[in-house]
């Protein structure tokens, strides 16, 4: 077997298991027998579990930044936000990437030695959410009130939430009610995320 089918393959591999077994299940015995490869394999292509696990992770990451990125494209409001966001969290359940994450962002809890890699992978979110915000209110006086780079904090760190409610909110009913709450709010906020015209802004941000 060539070296990069036996990577990938330990790969879908360690995210299946991460998926359906959990962060404390995830061992190289159970990794590898789920591959079909010797366990040795986990130490010597990865240097380890964790390695191998943020490796699965990576790729999902990667899939759900290619979805998220479609999907907020095209969106020119608050509401098209709201919008993309649901769907995008209802892609992320049904396809398991939202259990990858939250695992091991639960594992860092007590494994410390975590929390450095949980935090450089979640960066490029942060950035990639306060971008997108910018470029939909970016010069509003949401903007203004609220920054795109604070509102990207409060967004991961309630999709976070999300996530890891999801454990007791089998039938998807609360989360699904709290999404359904910002669609019925984005559009009262429509007031507060018009631009304003060039000289009306800049006599307004002298005069605050």
């Amino acid at each position: 077997m060539a070296v990069e089918d036996t990577k990938e393959r330990l790969i879908d591999a360690a995210g299946t298991v991460l998926r359906t077994q959990g962060y404390g299940r995830s061992s190289a015995r159970t990794i590898a027998k789920e591959a079909g490869v010797n366990s040795a394999l986990v130490f010597y292509h990865f240097g380890g579990v964790d390695p191998l696990l943020f490796a699965a992770l990576d790729r999902s990451s990667a899939e759900r930044m290619a979805v998220l990125s479609d999907a907020v494209t095209g969106c020119r409001t608050l509401e098209d936000l709201v919008e993309a966001g649901t769907r995008v969290y209802r892609h992320d359940i049904d396809a398991g990437h939202l259990t990858l994450f939250s695992e091991l962002v639960a594992a860092a809890v007590a494994k410390p030695e975590l929390r450095d890699e949980i935090k450089v992978r979640a960066e490029p979110w942060i950035a990639f959410v306060e971008e997108t915000l910018e470029r939909v209110i970016g010069g509003t006086p949401l903007a203004r009130l609220t920054p795109p780079r604070d509102l990207a904090n409060a967004a991961i760190t309630f999709y976070l939430g999300v996530n890891l409610f999801t454990v007791l909110d089998s039938d998807r009913s609360r989360t699904e009610s709290v999404f359904a709450m910002a669609r019925r709010l984005a559009p009262r906020a429509r007031l507060l995320t018009r631009r304003l015209p060039a000289r009306l802004g800049a006599k307004r941000r002298a005069l605050g």
